[in-house]
C-alpha cells in the first residue's frame, strides 16, 4: 500500500487548508466499503467526516466520485479530501463582535477587520475569529466537535482585512473547501503597492515557498525548484506616481501569495514590514514627503491589502454566489491622502 499526502495552502496565511490523501489498494484487497477502507488507513479521522466527504463528491475512485457503499477492489486508486486533524488547542468561546456580510443555513460571510487573528495557534490562544464564532454559533454541532478549525475553509493574514466564508455544517465545509482546493473560487483583493507600473495589467507566475533564510516569510523560487506553482493576475486601478492601487485576482492560493508576488515584481505592499514595504522605497528626499509617508504609516499600521470580493458555488443550490465589501477606513483614509498629495503636487 503506497500513500501520498498533500498539504494545500489557502494562499494568504500560513498552515495547511486540508489534507488530500491518495491510496492504492494492493492486489490482495478484499471487497470493502470505501468508508471503512479509508477509516482504516487515515489516522485521527471519523467515519462521519469520511461520509461528509463522500456526500460532497470528495472521495474519488479511479477518477470518479463514489458514495460510502462503494466496495474497494484490488488495484483501485482512492483519493479523498478531509478536514483538519483533531484540535490540539482548546477553543474557548468569546463574545467578540463580528461584521456579518451574509448568512444562511450553510455558511456565513465575515468581513474581518485588520488585526484579528483567524484561528488559535501557538502564541494566539484567544481573541481569534474562531473564538468569536464558537461563541456566536455555540449551538451548531460543527463548533462542538473535535475539528481543529471548525467551519474554516480558508484564511487571510492577521493584518489583512476582508471577506471570509465560514461553513456552518460539515457537508457545506467539505463542498466549499473542495472549491478552494481546486482553485475554482473567485478572490479579488485590493493592494496599495510601492512604485509605478509600466503596464496596466499583467500576470505573475512563480513558485512560492518558505524562504530558506527566514522561515517566517515566503519567497519566489525558480520554476520547479522549491515551493508550489502560484499565479496572480493584477490590474492597475489608480496611479499616484510613487505608489499604485492595484487589484489582484488569485488563480492559485499560496501563503502570502499577493505579498510575495508583488515584492518579486519590485512592488512591495505599502507598509508591509515582513516584505520591506515599511521603508520609503519611492519618492523624494524632502522632509515634508518623509513626514507624509510616516503619517500614512500611522494611519495604516499594516500592509495595505484588503480581500474585497469572494465568489463560489453555493454548497446546497449549486448556484454561483458572489460577495463584495467596502474598503476599510484605514486603507480608505490613506488612499484619500495620496489623492490629495497628487492633486497638490500637480498644481
Amino acid at each position: 500500500m503506497s500513500e501520498e499526502q498533500f498539504i494545500e495552502d489557502d494562499g494568504i496565511e500560513q498552515n495547511e487548508l486540508f489534507e488530500h490523501y491518495k491510496f492504492q489498494a494492493d492486489g490482495g484487497q478484499n471487497p470493502l466499503r470505501v468508508d471503512k477502507f479509508l477509516q482504516n488507513k487515515i489516522e485521527n479521522t471519523s467515519r462521519s467526516k469520511i461520509q461528509s466527504a463522500a456526500d460532497a463528491g470528495s472521495i474519488i475512485v479511479n477518477g470518479k466520485a463514489v458514495k460510502c457503499n462503494y466496495k474497494v477492489k484490488p488495484g483501485d486508486t482512492v483519493t479523498v479530501v478531509l478536514e483538519y486533524p483533531p484540535r490540539i488547542i482548546e477553543i474557548i468561546p468569546e463574545d467578540i463582535p463580528l461584521e456579518v456580510a451574509y448568512e444562511d443555513d450553510d455558511f456565513v460571510i465575515i468581513n474581518k477587520p485588520p488585526g484579528l487573528v483567524v484561528h488559535p495557534s501557538y502564541g494566539h490562544y484567544s481573541g481569534t475569529l474562531i473564538n468569536a464564532l464558537a461563541f456566536k454559533y455555540k449551538d451548531l454541532p460543527i463548533f462542538n466537535g473535535d475539528d481543529a478549525r471548525p467551519g474554516l475553509v480558508h484564511r487571510i493574514d492577521k493584518n489583512t482585512s476582508g471577506l471570509l466564508v465560514i461553513a456552518k455544517n460539515e457537508v457545506a465545509k467539505t463542498k466549499i473547501a473542495l472549491q478552494f482546493f481546486e482553485h475554482t473560487t473567485h478572490r479579488r483583493y485590493l493592494a496599495l503597492v510601492w512604485g509605478n507600473f509600466e503596464e496596466n495589467e499583467g500576470t505573475v507566475t512563480g513558485h512560492v515557498g518558505r524562504s530558506l533564510k527566514n522561515r517566517k516569510v515566503m519567497t519566489v523560487f525558480p520554476e520547479g525548484e522549491f515551493g508550489k506553482h502560484a499565479v496572480t493576475h493584477y490590474k492597475v486601478l489608480e496611479r499616484f506616481g510613487y505608489v499604485t492601487l492595484v487589484e489582484c485576482r488569485l488563480e492559485t492560493g499560496r501563503t502570502h501569495q499577493i505579498r510575495v508576488h508583488m515584492k518579486h515584481l519590485g512592488h512591495p505592499l505599502f507598509n508591509d514590514f515582513e516584505y520591506g514595504g515599511d521603508a520609503i522605497l519611492k519618492g523624494t528626499t524632502f522632509t515634508k514627503y518623509r513626514q507624509f509617508i510616516q503619517n500614512c504609516f500611522s494611519i495604516l499600521p499594516r500592509q495595505a491589502l484588503h480581500a474585497k470580493e469572494l465568489g463560489f458555488n453555493h454548497p446546497t443550490t449549486g448556484e454561483y454566489v458572489k460577495f463584495d465589501s467596502q474598503i476599510p477606513d484605514d486603507m480608505q483614509a490613506v488612499l484619500e491622502k495620496w489623492r490629495g498629495y497628487v492633486a497638490t503636487r500637480d498644481q
